[in-house]
């Protein structure tokens, strides 16, 4: 019974299902923090620069963002909207209709990504591509083999190895086995800025899963103070009602 409760949590709570098919690498903590707004506007600002020519956020307007994330109409026009004129516009790609001659598969849509798979498995999907020779784009990523795209953020980060080690099975069988990354050439930004700007990335992209999150969080610390007041006025009732029985 206890097995299938946590089955259930892990597909059906947020980021459960990154717990339930990334177990077998550790993800990262991307401690991100939805009310910040800087954060997010860089992360809107990155996100489109970089990801969007092949994901969409079909879920989320342009006006929408702009309004949450205190962006001023010039500069959404002139800085954001690479693939629409018109604020009220979804957040569409710009990838053509033969992407899937390109990738394998069509590059899927981003809006609920946050949702599905959880923030700290964006923020280290985005860590964990490494140079793997022999396959199409020239990398792999340690928390989805065999990933289709290519690592557009190589620039900024530089390239990592693989490092491998050794293991041995019940029957004595030693194979070599995947156990991390490590740096293998530089790229124009230092560790600590790279971790700040997939932290933004994944943060953006949180807030876009749910633009509503940073106000339901608040309201319900107030909600829960109500209740607590609430009980305490009905308990007073309840004795003041129950008084003259005993």
């Amino acid at each position: 019974m206890l097995k299938r409760f946590l089955l259930i949590a892990a597909v059906f709570l947020p980021g459960g299902a990154a717990l339930a098919q990334e177990a077998g690498y550790p993800l990262q903590n991307a401690d991100t923090d939805i009310n910040d707004i800087q954060s997010l506007q860089r992360g809107a600002r990155d996100f489109m620069n970089y990801c969007s020519g092949c994901h969409s956020l079909r879920y989320l307007r342009y006006n929408r963002m702009a309004k949450d994330l205190r962006i001023a109409p010039a500069d959404l026009a002139r800085d954001l909207m690479f693939t629409s004129s018109k604020p009220f516009d979804h957040i569409i790609s710009a990838m053509p209709a033969d992407a899937v001659a390109w990738f394998g598969k069509q590059p899927p849509d981003l809006t609920l990504m946050a949702r599905y798979k959880g923030v700290d498995y964006i923020y280290s999907f985005l860590k964990g591509f490494y140079a793997e020779k022999g396959r199409l784009w020239g990398v792999d990523n340690l928390y989805y083999p065999k990933v289709a795209m290519p690592f557009v953020l190589e620039p900024l980060q530089g390239l990592q190895k693989p490092v491998y080690k050794s293991v041995t099975d019940d029957r004595g069988h030693a194979s070599m086995e995947l156990s991390g990354v490590e740096p293998m050439t530089p790229g124009s930004m230092t560790p600590a800025q790279y971790d700040r700007f997939v932290r933004d990335i994944s943060n953006f992209l949180d807030y876009a899963a749910e633009p509503i999150k940073a106000q339901r969080e608040s309201m319900g610390i107030f909600v829960t103070l109500f209740l607590l007041a609430f009980f305490l006025f009905a308990y007073l009732l309840k004795k003041e009602y129950w008084k003259d029985v005993h």
